[in-house]
């Protein structure tokens, strides 16, 4: 009986030095592999870093080349302008003056002439015009913030002034008239300066609109005095607290006879029926 109890102790013994080897051995591999994994992980790691810092160091050095580039192009564009400011008579430096302008965008009005366009900004508020800009000079981004406006400024081109040939010419031949007529002074002259006729040196106009909506390119405007098809050169947001002043002072001319007030309005006793005709027609077409 003892002996076989000492045999049955015997096996459960080495039962448990096998078990404990094999978790001993267990614990070992899982060791190694822990090992392992953190050895592969740090070396791709440091790989990573490695990357980095190089792409880091390739980007400072490709911005550096562009800065110096930029710095090198500015230094030959000032010498050479220099240059060619002391190689010509004083007489013909205008045209080192001049600017590369192109239209961003033009506007679609409900005035298709000139005759019958308002004169001035704001007196019509119904009239109505769509600005549409090229997009691969105007990104629509551009456009963010601007609906949060209810007016805008808008320079333009007079692009249908019938003088317009004679801008190319040189100044001395460009036929350049000092003083214009003034509607309001009935024919009476005025120098140019001191009026908004569209017959300037530089024709540009500036003018206000109300914006009603900014959809994608386009600019919902209202209020306009812009014909159909003008040239846009550049808008800016209307800032109530710099751009009206209230105490701003005008001419006596200018207030004498308001050309543009409308003392009354009659109709005639075939008025009513002739617009009732006007909208069957326009409903059925």
């Amino acid at each position: 009986m003892h002996e076989k109890k000492w045999v049955i102790g015997t096996e459960v013994m080495r039962g448990n030095i096998w078990e404990t080897q094999w978790l001993t051995v267990s614990i070992t591999v899982t060791v190694t592999a822990i090992s392992i994994s953190a050895y592969v992980l740090k070396r791709k790691w440091n790989h990573l870093n490695s990357k980095i810092e190089e792409l880091e160091a390739s980007l400072k050095s490709c911005s550096d080349k562009c800065a110096s580039e930029r710095q090198g192009r500015i230094r030959a564009q000032l010498a050479l302008r220099k240059q060619v400011t002391q190689s010509q008579p004083k007489s013909q430096n205008l045209n080192l003056t001049s600017y590369p302008m192109i239209p961003i965008g033009v506007v679609h009005s409900c005035f298709s002439t000139r005759n019958g366009t308002p004169r001035q900004p704001l007196l019509v508020p119904l009239a109505r015009a769509c600005l549409v800009f090229n997009t691969t000079r105007v990104p629509p981004a551009s456009l963010e913030g601007l609906a949060e406006y209810s007016h805008c400024w808008i320079l333009y081109v007079f692009h249908l002034n019938t003088d317009l040939e004679k801008l190319w010419k040189h100044p001395s031949k460009s036929g350049f008239k000092a003083k214009v007529r003034v509607p309001r002074l009935k024919g009476g002259r005025k120098g140019l300066f001191a009026t908004r006729s569209p017959h300037r040196p530089c024709p540009i106009g500036l003018t206000v609109a109300k914006v009603e909506a900014v959809l994608g390119n386009m600019i919902l405007l209202s209020g306009v005095d812009l014909v159909d098809g003008t040239p846009v050169l550049d808008i800016k947001p209307y800032l109530p607290y710099c751009d009206s002043i209230q105490e701003a002072a005008v001419p006596n001319w200018l207030m004498e006879d308001n050309l543009l007030s409308v003392a009354s309005i009659s109709f005639s006793d075939h008025f009513t029926s002739a617009l009732e005709d006007c909208w069957i027609m326009a409903v059925s077409c």
